[in-house]
Order: C-alpha cells, then structure tokens, then sequence
C-alpha cells in the first residue's frame, strides 16, 4: 500500500477530496513552529488548516525539531508535511468520527542537523508567527553558550538566536518583529518565554539596541489551550490503513472539542483569524478561561479519579457509564462548583455540556491512575479554592467535595513506599503506583501507618494528615465538620468499599 505523500494523492482522485483543498498551490510559509508532536499537529496545525480551506490565512507552518532525539520530522518530510488526523468523540451528544489530511505543514526541519535552514527561514519576511509546545519542561531557562552557527539546546535558546539573526537581517526595524504564541501548560506562558529570552539575551551579551527591540517590537501572547491528543492509535493502525487506503506514519488521534484563548489584540486577530474560521478561538484575557477549565475540567477530574479506580474502574468513560458515579460527577458540578464560578449561566451550562461529552468519549482512554498522579496538589490547587469559596458563600460544607478529599486518602493508603516520591497501593490485589513529592508520601505513609483496624486509629490517621499545613496550604483540621466527614466517608469506604459508602452518601444527602 502506497505511504501518504502529495503524489500518493494526486493519482488518487478519491483520497485527494479528502484534503479538500489544492495541493498544487504552494502557499508562503508564514509560520515558524517549535515542535511538531500529536498536539500540536492536531490543534493549531489543524486549525491553520481550516483557516486555508476557507481562504482566509493562505500561509503554511515550518515544523522545527525541538530536541536533538526527535523522529516526527524524517516522517514528515517523507510525506510531504502531511499527516491525517482523525476526530473521534461526542459532540452535542452525537458521535464523531471524521479523517481529514492535514495541508498546512510545509517542511520540517532538525535545527541540530540543519541550523542554517532555520536561519534562513528567519530571514523570510513572510514569516510573522512563532508557535511553540515543546512541553512544561521546554519552558525554563539553560544556561549555554551562544555559537552562531550552531543550534542552542533550549527551545527559549533557539529563539533568542532566531530573533537576533532576524534582528541583523532586517537592521531592526520596527515591523520586522513576530507575534509569538506558546502554547505549553505554563501559567503566563508568554510571559516566562520573554523573560527567558531577555535573559540568555543578556548572558550572550547581546547589543542592547536588539533586546529594546525585542520588547518593543516583538509580541508575545499569553494562552490556555485545551484538546486532548492521544496521537498515533497504535493499537488498531490497521484498521485505519485499510479505511484510508494508503499508509500514514504520522496519523494523530483528537477528540473533536478544542479551546484556544489568546490574549492578543486586534491586530493580531485580523492577522490570523482563527474565530473567523468557525474554531473555538477566544481573544482576550486568559485569565477567565483558565478558571472555567480549572472548575469545570480539571476539578472534576481530580474528584472522580480515587472514587472510580477504587470502584473497581479504570477510565474516565467507564465512570461516566457507572449511573452512581455519573450521578456524583454530575451533581458535585452543578450543586457545588457551579455555584461559586462567577460567569453567566448560559456560558456555564455550555462549558458543562461539553465537559460531559469528553467525559463520554468512548474512543479516548483517559486512565484514572494518570489522574491520580500528585494528586495532592491537584486538590490543593484545583478543588480547594473551591471548597473555601462554596464555604464562604453557602456557610456549609460542600459533602461532595468532601466525599472525594475522603477517596484520596483512600487511594493513598499504601501497602509499601518505593523511595521517596513514590508509593504502591493495593485494589482487590492489584498493585497501583502513587506518585506525589516527598512531603506528601512521608505524610500519608507515616499517618496510613497507625491504621489497626479500630475507628480511633482512622480518627488518627485523618488527623495527620487533615493538619498538615506543607500539602493543604492550612491545617484543615480547623474546619468545623470536616474531620469528624472525612472520618466517617473514609471509615465507610475502608470497610464496606467506594461503591457501598457511595450508595450511603447518597442517603445521608
């Protein structure tokens, strides 16, 4: 069977409908991307792509390798930039199952191979955007030193060459500056890159005309994104082959909702119109973005993923299949978290609907033990601020916040420590690995350790743990109710399990 390449569909009339747009066209390359993983070929490669079908962006991507170990960029220079991405999932409570190639990629290239490539792409006045994921850890700073004519390590390196050498070709003139978009799980991402920039600048010992001109010439854009990409479905690639007819090294896997908020102004949205496009692209301050998908996403997930795994589950879409489970997702939503988010109702209800849907994506396996790692400050960061809000504003405990803070130290009762950030816990025999820092499996293992059977002893076991200022930020202990709750949910689930103690949570509320 024939690889997916331009020529592949060109002599295949059926399989060139599928691109949908005109591969004989070669557009400007407009964009320089640092990373070419699932993400981000499945999210803002996908959604450029959307904007050339309609004709309103005409510009293509240049995919740079971001470290020296690499494989995606051989692959897709050996496909001509392209790739299929197939969406799988519910939607307003339809399913979804659309394949679609990709157009938008022009090249890749290995900056560690082929740095002057780079340079040169930097020298194209067509060229006005930097995307970037080259992950959390792709975001600090590294010290290393400045040789022209070789690749920096680090991605923030890269682009401080990028910028300098561009800086030069251009003699720093004032519309010669990029509008750079990072899209890494960072808070304020774009404004660590910059910082980060403007350091190396100044460990390079840069000219201080190009680091004015980085700050005032150049705009760097805060974002929050949000898609899940399991990326190539490695288990069942050739039922895929067999559908599309030739095959595709770089097929990706996404679910079909997508969120992108930038915060850039005007000008920078009528240079590149994602919104227009029909894509799910807000402009504007991320801040309220980050607080809806923090309540309504990320919470929720940290609250069901002790009670679904100790139930006997192993998936996000398992949870939502259980009636019980599905019940307390859903009500811990709109009785408690809901109640304490300050947007209008109708934005609430959307943003909840379409949480629900990925919820049910029977195609995405989001395993509940991934949840679970560093689940303590998940909770601290994501459920907490929650639960002080609904008990500010309602002056009563939100039981099923509660009820889940009572699952997390169900799920870190350890049968043993593996060193001194990880432990191992025990379902019906089967082993699950803890992962949290040092603090917190000190913590759980030293107050798990004076559990002997007898509710004093569980009554300790909560104490500990409740008044350790280090992982909640506050004793909890404090909290009028709280202890003797979590005692009694937890006494509850270590007898009678998660499902039974489920069932009589349900009849005390």
């Amino acid at each position: 069977m024939d690889q997916l390449c331009r020529k592949t569909l060109l002599e295949n009339q059926h399989l060139t409908e599928r691109a949908e747009v005109d591969l004989t066209n070669d557009l400007p390359e407009r964009i320089l991307q640092f990373g070419e993983g699932n993400f981000l070929r499945g999210f803002v490669d996908w959604m450029v792509n959307e904007m050339n079908k309609q004709g309103i962006f005409n510009g293509r991507v240049i995919a740079i390798q971001p470290t020296p170990h690499g494989k995606v960029v051989p692959k897709l220079n050996a496909q001509d930039g392209l790739y299929t991405l197939v969406q799988q999932g519910i939607k307003d409570g339809k399913t979804v199952n659309k394949c679609e190639v990709i157009t938008s990629i022009s090249r890749g290239i290995n900056p560690y191979e082929n740095w002057d490539e780079v340079l040169k792409a930097a020298e194209s006045p067509s060229i006005q955007f930097v995307f970037s994921n080259t992950t959390e850890a792709g975001l600090t700073y590294l010290a290393e030193e400045f040789i022209p004519d070789a690749s920096p390590l680090s991605f923030p390196g890269k682009l401080t060459a990028v910028l300098y050498h561009r800086y030069r070709v251009f003699n720093g003139s004032e519309d010669s500056g990029l509008t750079i978009i990072p899209c890494e799980l960072v808070e304020e991402n774009a404004n660590v890159l910059r910082e980060i920039v403007l350091k190396i600048a100044n460990d390079w010992e840069l000219p201080q005309e190009f680091i004015q001109w980085v700050e005032q010439n150049n705009r760097f854009c805060n974002t929050l994104v949000d898609r899940i990409v399991p990326g190539y479905p490695k288990e069942n690639i050739d039922t895929f082959t067999e559908m599309l007819g030739y095959e595709d090294q770089l097929l990706a896997v996404c679910e079909p909702y997508h969120l992108f908020v930038i915060d850039g102004d005007k000008t920078i949205s009528e240079s590149i119109p994602f919104h227009q496009a029909g894509l799910q692209v807000k402009w504007g301050d991320v801040t309220p973005y980050r607080q809806l998908k923090v309540g309504l996403l990320n919470a929720p997930h940290t609250m069901m993923y002790s009670l679904g795994y100790l139930s006997g589950l192993n998936t996000v879409y398992e949870v939502m299949e259980n009636s019980e489970l599905f019940s307390f997702v859903e009500n811990a939503i709109k009785d408690e978290i809901k109640t304490v988010l300050s947007f209008e109702t109708k934005v609430l209800d959307e943003f909840t609907n379409s949480v629900l849907d990925r919820f049910k994506n029977p195609f995405v396996k989001h395993y509940l033990v991934d949840l679970g790692q560093n689940a303590v400050s998940k909770y601290k960061a994501r459920v907490l601020p929650l639960f002080f809000e609904y008990l500010d504003k309602q002056n009563k405990i939100p039981v099923h916040m509660v009820f889940s803070l009572s699952g997390l130290i169900a799920y870190y009762r350890p049968i043993r420590v593996d060193g001194d950030e990880h432990m191992v816990g025990n379902r019906d025999l089967q082993e699950y690995q803890i992962r949290d820092s040092k603090d917190a499996v000190k913590t759980f293992a030293e107050a798990w350790n004076q559990y002997d059977g007898t509710s004093e002893s569980l009554n300790k076991v909560v104490s500990i743990i409740l008044s350790d200022e280090k992982l909640w930020g506050r004793s909890l202990v404090e909290i009028s109710l709280l202890k003797e709750m979590v005692v009694n949910h937890l006494e509850d689930m270590v007898t009678l399990g998660v499902q039974k103690s489920l069932e009589r949570f349900y009849l005390k509320n």
